[in-house]
């Protein structure tokens, strides 16, 4: 599931993971992710921008998904905060924006294989 606010960033990311043969949801916020992850089981991993509208940020979803669904892989992106290790839950990948889609896709196939 690809979590950002900003469409052009989500419509990119989604096209270049489903292009890799991922099937991709979307959120445009973290109160809509937590939403669907309510109703499907099957998520494997989540790429979340730190800031978004609505009720929390990209690393408060970080914490609940990793407290309520461990099993689900986290990569983080922010173009304004640097989280450090001890911000970032469980073994979340962290990257600056921007970010390149290639190296999106390496990070998403690492975790997925891992």
């Amino acid at each position: 599931m690809v979590v950002e606010d900003e469409a052009l960033i989500r419509m990119d990311a989604v096209y270049v993971l489903e292009a890799e043969g991922h099937t991709v949801l979307e959120a445009e916020s973290a109160d809509a992710a937590l939403e669907i992850l309510h109703h499907q089981s099957d998520i494997d991993l989540i790429v979340t921008d730190v800031r978004m509208p609505g009720s929390m940020d990209g690393l408060s979803l970080a914490r609940i998904v990793t407290e309520r669904w461990p099993n689900v892989r986290l990569v983080v992106t922010s173009g304004f905060v640097s989280p450090s290790a001890f911000e970032l839950p469980g073994k979340a990948k962290f990257f600056p924006k921007p970010y390149r889609l290639e190296q999106l896709v390496k990070s998403v196939n690492e975790l997925l294989a891992a």
